[in-house]
């Protein structure tokens, strides 16, 4: 954790305020934070030498704070991308001009109208796609719309040193074989779509997957002007990830502890025995852990400086090289990585009881007033350790208390819907102490796809209010979510 999400968490009385306030659960975010994240991106280009823009995968969080403090930044170098109706009528109402929205993802015809209509880029999945946005322009009158085609399924190639690259399947964009069909069909509605560049869409983290689809798309920028065509970006998509844990060895260590549980050599570690897509068949652990890598020893920015640098497959250039030398732009699309460190969320603990065990131990269980919706980490396989912060005036855990009140404590994070499947983490938590009623437990970094991905309101429970805070001086203000504007003036909505 970093600042100044780190001391936010220091600020426990702070957020005891906000949820006593707005109930539990609560989401807490930092638009100041999503902007200095921009701006590190923007250091890579700088470094580089490269021109293009950074655009915001809204799908990652609902808020209209991030959204407002991205529309608010360096015009030329942020935009954001939109992959629904909605999200696209959001980015608009948050103050994006039309020619910094991109508009991806599978498109129904209201947000292929909507998108031609004010003049957004339109990312195109697919011939389909092209066939029918070219249709609706000509039936509406409308003006030519900038277009890029996102290729998937790149053929393998061996690099430098003879390694065979490989390019897995996804149902996203158009497979890149398929790229002459695509480009006679631009020709054909040129009338109607203005090709400015190529994109690429790859379900991996592999660099040297994502360097080779570089590579291929730039060749095929060099057949669209073979054929009059005038592309000038391309753009890479998103998956730059983050560090959720620092500590490598950390990381290493309760992977390894997971295996051993498995195979029932300790403890368990998780709820029921579930194993994450790990299982014991005969003795061996057999599987793979459907769980996010933790620890990364580089993402964000890094990951992109790292992708620039890596040599392309065939040509043993840089691929920052290979865009230079054409004067291409490059876009990206991060969507966790741009909000890493931007919220938090919270939730009240409700109730704390042991279970009847068969050895009369038991385990803890300790509710909490939010639900696996409001909190998604067990969807994304992301483990992160919630921070115990206690109630404020509370007196402080002794060592005469019941077993694990004062000492760390293994305990089974539930939710507040009545499912046995309603659990916030499978796996068990440990705190430093046995939580009270009233104490709050925050899951620190869940701006990305954790914080409201999922939310719902199942068995009529609420859904997670979300509020912007900003630190002054050594105290915060805050105001709700939808209030928030980067502006400010006299009576605005701080509190």
């Amino acid at each position: 954790m970093e600042p100044p999400l780190s001391s936010l968490l220091d600020a426990g009385p702070f957020l005891h305020s906000l949820v006593d306030a707005l109930g539990s659960p609560l989401n807490v975010l930092l638009p100041e934070r999503v902007a200095e994240n921009a701006e590190r991106f923007r250091a890579v280009y700088r470094a580089h030498h490269l021109a293009g823009r950074v655009y915001f995968a809204h799908k990652a969080n609902r808020s209209s704070a991030l959204v407002r403090r991205l529309a608010a930044a360096d015009p030329a170098g942020v935009g954001i991308d939109v992959a629904s109706l909605g999200e696209l009528q959001h980015a608009l109402g948050c103050g994006f001009t039309p020619e910094r929205v991109m508009a991806t993802g599978p498109k129904g015809p209201e947000f292929l109208w909507l998108a031609a209509r004010t003049g957004v880029t339109v990312n195109l999945d697919s011939r389909g796609e092209l066939d029918q946005l070219a249709e609706m322009v000509r039936k509406y009158g409308l003006h030519r719309v900038d277009v890029l085609l996102r290729l998937s399924e790149f053929e393998s190639v061996r690099d430098l040193q003879g390694v065979r690259v490989l390019s897995r399947r996804s149902r996203f964009g158009s497979p890149a074989g398929d790229v002459g069909e695509l480009l006679s069909a631009v020709e054909r509605h040129r009338d109607t779509v203005e090709l400015t560049g190529i994109a690429y869409h790859l379900d991996t983290t592999a660099q040297a997957e994502k360097a080779r689809a570089l590579e291929r798309c730039v060749s095929v920028m060099d057949e669209c002007r073979a054929l009059g065509l005038s592309p000038r970006v391309l753009d890479v998509g998103g998956g730059f990830g983050v560090g959720y844990v620092a500590d490598a060895g950390e990381w290493e260590r309760y992977t390894t502890a997971l295996s051993e549980a498995v195979l029932g050599t300790r403890p368990p570690l998780t709820w029921r025995g579930h194993g994450y897509g790990l299982r014991n068949e005969g003795g061996t652990v057999r599987g793979s852990a459907a769980l996010y890598p933790a620890h990364r020893p580089t993402a964000g920015p890094g990951y992109l400086d790292e992708l620039l640098t890596l040599p392309a497959p065939s040509l043993g250039r840089p691929s920052a090289t290979l865009l230079l030398e054409h004067l291409y732009e490059l876009y990206i699309e991060p969507g966790r990585a741009l909000v890493d460190q931007c919220g938090l969320s919270v939730a009240r603990v409700l109730d704390v009881r042991r279970t009847e065990g068969t050895s009369g131990s038991g385990e803890y269980l300790v509710r909490l007033g939010m639900n696996a919706g409001d909190v998604s980490l067990e969807e994304h396989g992301v483990l992160v350790d919630p921070v115990l912060l206690p109630r404020p005036g509370a007196e402080p855990a002794g060592e005469g208390g019941p077993t694990g009140e004062g000492s760390p404590v293994g305990v089974h994070l539930v939710g507040n819907l009545c499912l046995e499947a309603d659990l916030i983490t499978r796996r068990t938590v440990f705190l430093p102490r046995l939580p009270r009623v009233g104490d709050l437990l925050a899951f620190a970094n869940t701006a990305g796809y954790a914080m409201d991905f999922h939310a719902h309101h199942a068995q009529r429970q609420p859904v997670a209010r979300t509020v912007a805070v900003v630190r002054e001086g050594d105290s915060w203000r805050w105001c709700l979510d939808e209030e928030y504007w980067p502006i400010t003036h006299p009576g605005g909505a701080w509190s």
